[in-house]
């Protein structure tokens, strides 16, 4: 086996991929015949650094590769370690994550500030890529995070597994609804509150238009959860699957871009009532977008409206709110909700910048709902993120939430996050 370390390794790898797209990272490349290397090899580095369409908190290029005997397929294996902690005062967000909907209401005199540290949210992945005469370039993709079953308890836990053969991905992935790269920068691993972010299992398409359009379709494992009334209605296995699609506008290198997604939904319930199976259809659409202003500014935003897909928002998910009782008996309805994010990010340098950002989650259709359910919530959020040397990532935060529920009652939290991360 040959090695190639850095010094020439990165030379190399400079010289066939985008030099913003390496970030500075050096690598160890391993082959079995490294001098084999022509337009292949070429584009496999360059597939294996992409780094268009990433959530901010997504790994970056792997650190070690691995080439095969041709050049034409090669294993990435990358990651980082994330330590954080977390200060609360003024009132708590009763969850590891800053959520709010998570915040007491009212807020209980004996909640008012915590300490937490965690090292859950740190990463591994492998990334394989390569090109055949058969179906062209493909990629495999593993992730994990050390969250296990839950926050608070350590473990490995899958994140993300899928195969991607031409213009089809199949696997556990973000969903085809969301926008993860129009998410502003958090340490917070939860998130703005209004931001529409889940990963399911699916499978994808995706259709470029041309230079600077794209569309995607995908149909995907249904996940939800309901309010029931126990001699009305009850939640049942589901039986049609999620059909989200997007169409998409970008520029400027794939560094901005506008994106208009949609939603369908046909969520199962029990009518004990009539004693059958009944469907709530259920829709969502989204605006969403990344826009670099400047070499300096980048721009965040998000806006979804729609009934029925609590399970896609950050602050309703998991809360029972994708179907409600409805006002006629045995009947289950698909509340509206909103959810709206926007951010600013400021480089003052390379390895040096700033953001800020806002965003709300509101939840309509009340009437069968208790008067101290969620109505909505609001996140702010501001950080700055410094690299003090190639690969090592601080950061320091500010987060303030408030949850409102339909009786006016509210609770408010405040936290200050610390991070340090090192990427391999």
């Amino acid at each position: 086996m040959a090695i190639l370390i850095a010094a020439a390794g990165v030379a190399g790898i400079a010289q066939v991929v985008h030099r913003d797209t390496i970030h500075h990272q050096s690598a160890v490349v391993v082959s079995t015949e490294h001098h084999h290397v022509g337009n292949n090899t070429n584009d496999v580095i360059k597939a294996m650094y992409e780094a268009n369409g990433r959530h901010f908190q997504d790994p970056r290029a792997p650190r070690f590769l691995f080439l095969d005997r041709k050049g034409r397929v090669a294993l990435g294996i990358g990651g980082y370690v994330k330590g954080t902690l977390s200060v609360d005062m003024g009132g708590v967000a009763n969850a590891l994550d800053f959520v709010t909907a998570a915040i007491p209401t009212p807020s209980q005199p004996d909640m008012r500030s915590q300490l937490q540290l965690d090292a859950s949210t740190s990463r591994l992945f492998f990334k394989l890529v390569g090109r055949n005469n058969v179906v062209g370039e493909f990629s495999v993709y593993i992730e994990s995070d050390f969250r296990g079953s839950s926050p608070g308890y350590y473990g490995m836990r899958l994140r993300q597994a899928y195969v991607q053969l031409w213009r089809f991905r199949a696997g556990r992935s973000w969903s085809t609804f969301c926008d993860v790269a129009a998410v502003p920068p958090t340490i917070d691993f939860q998130g703005p509150s209004g931001n529409v972010i889940t990963m399911n299992t699916m499978l994808q398409y995706i259709q470029p238009l041309g230079d600077n359009w794209e569309m995607a379709m995908a149909v995907e494992a249904p996940s939800a959860t309901y309010t029931t009334s126990q001699l009305h209605n009850s939640a049942i296995s589901q039986r049609v699957p999620d059909m989200p699609s997007y169409v998409q506008y970008k520029w400027n290198g794939g560094k901005s871009h506008i994106r208009w997604s949609n939603l369908l939904r046909m969520l199962s319930y029990r009518n004990l009532v009539a004693d059958e199976n009944r469907f709530a259809f259920c829709w969502a659409t989204q605006l969403t977008g990344v826009i670099e202003a400047s070499p300096h500014i980048t721009l965040y935003f998000q806006g979804a409206y729609g009934r029925g897909y609590a399970d896609y928002l950050n602050d309703l998910g998991g809360y029972g709110y994708d179907l409600i009782p409805g006002e006629r008996n045995g009947t289950m309805e698909a509340p509206y909700a909103l959810g709206v994010v926007g951010g600013v990010q400021y480089t003052i340098r390379p390895g040096l910048f700033m953001s800020a950002g806002y965003s709300q989650c509101r939840l309509f259709d009340k009437p069968t709902l208790s008067s101290s359910a969620y109505h909505y919530g609001q996140y702010v959020v501001a950080n700055i993120f410094y690299s003090p040397f190639a690969n090592c990532q601080l950061g320091i935060e500010y987060l303030y939430g408030n949850r409102h529920n339909y009786d006016n009652v509210s609770g408010n939290a405040h936290r200050i996050n610390t991070m340090i991360q090192y990427n391999f």
